[in-house]
């Protein structure tokens, strides 16, 4: 299975919620409620997600965390770099870590998973945080609820009725 840890989703999360709210300063215990998440992971997310350039710290009274630059200008790909280092599937296929593989001189797909890492980091960069915040249409969801959109829409027929 391939997928981003849990607190790289987290982050994504907090990313959001800060992105519905722009040009407010935010602070750890105040997110965490709002988000649902414990204060000390919310708290150490925020730091990351301030080092990797994405958010803007301030101390002081009115003093928090806010997004660094605009939602539309903030891509997933960013956000998941920020806290889980390059996007990669393969070791190999990772720009610095190539030199680790005893078998790259040898292997074949070697090319080929580059072009498949190109193509996720492509597609995650295509994906604004200005969109992730933003809901999701009636068409969209459709699109990938299928029958669980339609069961949304539609009352609940039970036997009998």
């Amino acid at each position: 299975m391939i997928k981003i840890g849990r607190l790289t989703d987290y982050g994504i999360v907090l990313m959001t919620h800060m992105a519905s709210h722009p040009g407010a300063a935010h602070n750890a215990a105040e997110v965490a409620a709002e988000t649902h998440l414990p204060v000390p992971t919310v708290s150490k997310l925020l730091q990351e997600l301030a080092r990797g350039g994405l958010l803007a710290s301030q101390r002081g009274v009115k003093g928090g965390y806010e997004l660094a630059r605009d939602a539309h200008s903030i891509s997933v790909a960013e956000i998941i770099t920020a806290l889980e280092g390059p996007i990669a599937l393969t070791a190999c296929s990772a720009a610095d870590d190539s030199a680790d593989c005893e078998h790259e001189s040898l292997c074949p797909v070697r090319g080929h998973w580059a072009r498949i890492n190109r193509a996720i980091r492509g597609a995650l960069e295509g994906i604004s945080l200005a969109e992730m915040a933003a809901p999701l249409g009636p068409t969209f969801m459709g699109a990938i609820g299928g029958a669980a959109a339609a069961r949304q829409t539609l009352p609940l027929i039970t036997e009998g009725t």
